[in-house]
């Protein structure tokens, strides 16, 4: 079998055919590991996995094990585009006082561009530079709110004494 890439730059937009290739040729040790993983015979993952084979597709319960085995974020993406939605993965934090004080912290700086945005909401024109800069400054918000829920949540369920 030739290990030939079929997909020599995957950029940021896969289709789900392609993000599911990907994923299993990104899989530590390709697609046979990701099929000994599955319990499932290498060569109809191989097939299934395959850009141009239209009569084999994954089961429901085989695309819901490789997500879950691959985690692979080309194919969260191309599985949550055509919804309009982002996905996002909480990396657990200490959910300390600290931590609490970093989101305040963030949630500040966040205010204050925002209201230095307030010149391109005016005149409604938005530049790319703009859009890119709110973006990333609501991502990371999010990033840090989900990250002390998860990691408050991690530290209830490794409680020993409750």
């Amino acid at each position: 079998m030739s290990r030939t890439d079929l997909l020599p730059d995957a950029g940021p937009v896969l289709s789900l055919r392609h993000a599911l290739y990907r994923a299993g040729r990104d899989y530590r040790g390709g697609i046979t590991a990701l099929a000994f993983d599955m319990v499932m015979d290498n060569d109809s993952l191989q097939k299934k996995l395959k850009l141009d084979e239209e009569r084999r597709w994954l089961t429901p319960d085989e695309l819901e094990e490789v997500i879950r085995l691959t985690s692979s974020p080309l194919l969260l993406d191309a599985l949550m585009r055509p919804a309009g939605v982002v996905w996002y993965k909480p990396v657990p934090v200490p959910a300390t006082s600290e931590a609490l004080k970093a989101v305040g912290r963030v949630l500040g700086e966040t205010a204050e561009f925002v209201t230095s945005m307030h010149e391109a909401a005016k005149d409604n024109v938005w530049e790319l530079h703009e859009v890119l800069a709110l973006e990333k400054h609501g991502a990371d918000v999010i990033r840090e709110i989900l990250g002390i829920m998860a990691g408050a949540r991690q530290a209830m369920e490794d409680r020993k004494d409750g």
